[in-house]
């Protein structure tokens, strides 16, 4: 139980990490090109799903992938969700906000199942 534990919080502080990465190189990229403003939301989505997708290749392994990267997911996509709500200094919760948690959530569990295939056989 506890190795689960700390393989989903290993996971789940990668992702964040891999977030907050992806997004200050875009916001570079933003400001050097001019993009425009419709942009930045779909290019952020998926960025949530690749930092969920890297934070899980990495950390989850054994058993129980399904479950472990569900819930590495959601506490990935919700700690992302706060810590950029603290940033911009405004935290709105909507439908929105809980789809892309229920994304994260899915994208997470595909990524501990194919994280703890790859891991097993290697």
């Amino acid at each position: 139980m506890r190795v689960h534990i700390f393989q989903i919080l290993k996971a789940v502080l990668a992702a964040v990490l891999f977030s907050l990465v992806f997004v200050l190189a875009f916001t570079v990229v933003i400001q050097l090109f001019n993009l425009q403003s419709g942009v930045v939301k779909p290019v952020n989505q998926i960025f949530k799903i690749l930092s969920v997708a890297f934070g899980g290749l990495l950390f989850i392994r054994g058993e129980k992938g399904l479950i472990k990267g569900a819930i590495y997911g959601i506490l990935a996509v919700l700690l992302t969700y706060l810590l950029y709500g603290a940033i911009s200094q405004s935290l709105a919760f909507g439908w929105k906000t809980l789809l892309e948690i229920l994304i994260g959530g899915v994208a997470g569990a595909v990524t501990g199942v194919i994280a703890v295939n790859i891991k097993s056989k290697a």
